[in-house]
């Protein structure tokens, strides 16, 4: 399959572009921020999503979606990352939808026009402990009447402080760390016994501590089988993971553009600095870098599109080389712009610290490096 898009995928490309670049650019995220917004995210901006149809990038057109795939939406991400834009869409439009795919027809009718519309909110309750370990899982949903008890944890979940649906994983058999007994179960936040603390992280975005105090839900609630989420969790894993390292793409070339027009503009002994040929080196080897990773990100967008078996695989290489790629382009960045890249009042600071909360959000580098190499039988 070519590692590049075909003219569909350029024309949606054409579409988002000028929309990020208008509706929300970094100034947008500046503004929240400066406000201390308590949602740190626009929620009419969200319903503008809604009506370009971003939110149903992934959902089926019988569902009233787009119906495109993870190459698409992943064009959505890189300009959200190239942008800075503050929104759920990870956790909302990828993670929750890829899930509902295997939830039953009423699940369905219940979140998904809101999603579609820009009106819902969805976030991702996996991670219990601060590194991302989704083997783990402690939080326990022991059977109830006609349904279940939840009670346990979820740390880091990224703007689950406004979620109105929290995807949330919890054992109903077995061990923390076996596969089986693992059960997903789609929860109203407002639900009694549900208590969400959210802390602002350093890219200025929120995640929260979730706690589950006895949530009594019933069994309508359950997305798939009972027992048997393992599955359907790792698809939706791969999922967002594959949106984050578009994000991360994004993040890189945001990065990147502001360096080189740096370069072209800023005189030192009357010649512009991007006339010296070690800085060009420097700006030649991140263009690679970055190259390479575009590539890996598409190559597993593509494979998740055609249920590759290598699907696994990809994930974790894409997600690897766009964390280490993006982290060499806000480095750089830094470091070309000299003493106005560390201050507040630049931009380009605010790429170093999205690219640090990404290349963290469902693993970083080294988990994918090791997970990988497990796959391979290592």
């Amino acid at each position: 399959m070519p590692l590049f898009l075909d003219d569909d995928q350029e024309t949606l490309a054409d579409t988002v572009r000028p929309f990020m670049a208008e509706k929300a650019p970094v100034s947008h995220l500046r503004k929240l921020r400066d406000a201390d917004d308590p949602a740190g995210f626009s929620r009419e901006l969200w319903r503008e999503f809604g009506e370009m149809g971003f939110t149903g990038v992934l959902v089926d057109e019988a569902d009233g979606g787009l119906g495109m795939g993870h190459v698409e939406a992943g064009i959505v991400l890189e300009e959200i990352g190239r942008n800075l834009t503050p929104s759920p869409f990870i956790g909302t439009a990828i993670g929750a939808v890829e899930a509902l795919r295997g939830a039953d027809a009423a699940l369905k009718q219940q979140y998904l026009p809101g999603i579609v519309s820009g009106e819902t909110v969805a976030a991702l309750a996996l991670d219990e402990a601060a590194r991302h370990r989704p083997q783990r899982i402690a939080c326990k949903a022991e059977r109830h009447g006609n349904g279940f008890r939840l009670s346990g944890a979820k740390q880091f979940v990224p703007f689950g402080h406004e979620a109105d649906m929290l995807l949330v994983s919890a054992r109903t058999s077995g061990s923390e760390s076996d596969d089986d007994g693992v059960t997903l179960f789609a929860v109203p936040r407002s639900h009694a016994g549900v208590t969400v603390n959210a802390e602002r992280l350093a890219d200025s975005s929120f995640a929260a501590r979730v706690e589950f105090d006895g949530v009594e839900i019933d069994g309508s609630t359950v997305i798939g089988e009972v027992d048997d989420g393992r599955s359907v969790l790792t698809r939706v894993l791969n999922a967002v993971r594959a949106g984050v390292s578009s994000e991360m793409v994004g993040v890189a070339e945001g990065a990147s553009a502001m360096t080189l027009d740096y370069l072209k503009q800023r005189k030192q002994f009357g010649k512009t600095i991007g006339s010296y040929q070690a800085l060009q080196h420097r700006a030649a080897h991140l263009y690679s870098e970055m190259e390479v990773a575009r590539a890996a990100v598409l190559k597993a967008q593509q494979s998740l599109d055609s249920g590759s078996e290598d699907a696994d695989r990809d994930v974790s290489v894409a997600k690897a080389m766009a964390g280490m790629a993006s982290s060499l382009a806000v480095r750089e960045a830094v470091q070309m712009h000299g003493g106005i890249g560390m201050t507040d009042e630049y931009d380009v600071g605010f790429f170093m610290k999205r690219q640090r909360v990404l290349a963290e959000l469902y693993g970083d580098a080294d988990f994918h490096a090791n997970r990988l190499a497990v796959l391979e039988g290592y």
